[in-house]
């Protein structure tokens, strides 16, 4: 069994239904264990390292004071994998509260997670944090709702010598017509070799005419896991937006799911990675149109240097009878150096008549006639590589469509 269950005592061990499904975590990931070359899934990054004996489940700290971002939220605070209210501020006109609230509200909310499981026992990371299923935010925007500014999940790590392991479980509803933005932060202070591992899994549900904006940034140590699975249903005429930039990690995945349940339904799922070292940053998605008159979107851009390696796993699944859907899907990769790798494996099963789709994959290195003119008017060969790598990721961020986030994701880029 691995060494990564470990008996540990969750609030809520004593409701039936609530163990049960714990045990279900339990046994689908000690089923699968942890993956290997031989896992079709993970055969790019094989993460055996993880399966080690020291991670501890609590690392008590002291809340660092609450970083000014450029752009005001509604800020939800997680230090070491813990909720913090003191750092936190809710939404009135919303539903907000933290997982554990949930537990004994199995009619009502519990239903999200408790029973939308399908995907348990083909993720053994999710499958993970569900053993784990204590720690995390339950959101829900009610119908018509627009709210006046984002839904911040704020999560510092500050683990000191310790080998933290975390697993946050978020649950994101949005009734009919609502609208929201919701943003994750992932980062550290302390030691950059700091070594620890975030498991993150949001449960989202768009109804019927909804829009959620996701966005997420994740730039943790260099020796940290990250580790993120969103399966995401979306209604008829719902839309589901996302961005995702990964800056660092020796391990970071990032995988969604997107299920198009019904006609109108679209998705544009973006992402971004800039990595150094020997980071690995992997972006998996799986996009199913289960009904007609579905539309998704994907554009993925990298850069990748030193020895690092930039991972892409696309998946458009078109159903039967799925007719006038439309899904495009593009990776493009940046390598700066000789040691730099990229692995791509774009994918399409379509199973309808009458639809669009395209994918497509390209990889280069910085135009040197561009850094040679830039150079040439007195701009430092750094300063000019910066300028590059920024302008080449320019398609994919100009995408976010809040200008204040767009111009914090800029600054991290440029390492602000």
């Amino acid at each position: 069994m691995s060494a990564l269950l470990q008996n540990i005592s969750l609030i809520g061990d004593e409701i039936p239904w609530l163990g049960k499904l714990r045990q279900k975590g339990r046994e689908a990931f000690a089923a699968a264990g942890i993956p290997g070359a031989k896992t079709e899934a993970w055969k790019y990054l094989k993460p055996r390292e993880l399966d080690a004996d020291d991670y501890v489940f609590s690392v008590s700290a002291t809340p660092k004071s609450v970083d000014a971002l450029p752009f005001d939220s509604y800020r939800l605070r997680f230090e070491n994998g813990r909720f913090c209210p003191e750092g936190s501020n809710l939404p009135l006109q919303a539903e907000v509260v933290p997982l554990v609230e949930t537990f004994m509200d199995k009619e009502g909310r519990a239903p999200f997670y408790a029973e939308q499981t399908d995907w348990i026992e083909k993720y053994p990371f999710a499958a993970l944090n569900m053993a784990c299923l204590n720690e995390g935010i339950f959101i829900r925007i009610p119908g018509g709702c627009r709210l006046d500014k984002p839904i911040l999940l704020d999560c510092h790590i500050c683990c000191g010598g310790e080998n933290l392991f975390s697993a946050l479980h978020n649950v994101v509803v949005l009734e009919g017509g609502a609208e929201a933005e919701f943003v994750e932060y992932y980062h550290y202070t302390g030691e950059v070799k700091s070594r620890y591992f975030n498991n993150i899994v949001n449960q989202i549900f768009i109804a019927e005419n909804a829009v959620l904006h996701h966005i997420k940034v994740q730039d943790e140590a260099f020796k940290a896991a990250h580790i993120a699975f969103s399966p995401v249903c979306v209604g008829a005429g719902g839309r589901y937006e996302s961005f995702c930039l990964q800056l660092g990690a020796d391990i970071a995945r990032n995988e969604t799911k997107v299920m198009l349940n019904r006609a109108g339904a679209e998705c544009e799922v973006n992402a971004a990675y800039k990595v150094d070292g020997w980071a690995r940053a992997d972006t998996t998605t799986d996009i199913e149109h289960l009904a007609p008159c579905t539309i998704s979107r994907q554009l993925v851009k990298g850069v990748i240097g030193g020895q690092s390696k930039g991972i892409f796993q696309g998946k458009i699944h078109i159903a039967k009878d799925c007719i006038q859907t439309e899904g495009s899907q593009l990776h493009k990769a940046l390598l700066l150096s000789d040691g730099a790798e990229v692995d791509v494996k774009p994918e399409l099963e379509i199973f309808a008549d009458d639809v669009k789709c395209s994918h497509g994959a390209a990889a280069g290195e910085l135009d040197q006639e561009q850094l040679f003119y830039m150079r040439s008017r007195g701009i430092g060969q750094e300063e000019a590589r910066q300028i590059l790598i920024e302008a080449y990721l320019d398609e994919v961020i100009s995408k976010v469509g809040n200008e204040q986030i767009r111009a914090w994701i800029k600054l991290l880029l440029h390492g602000e």
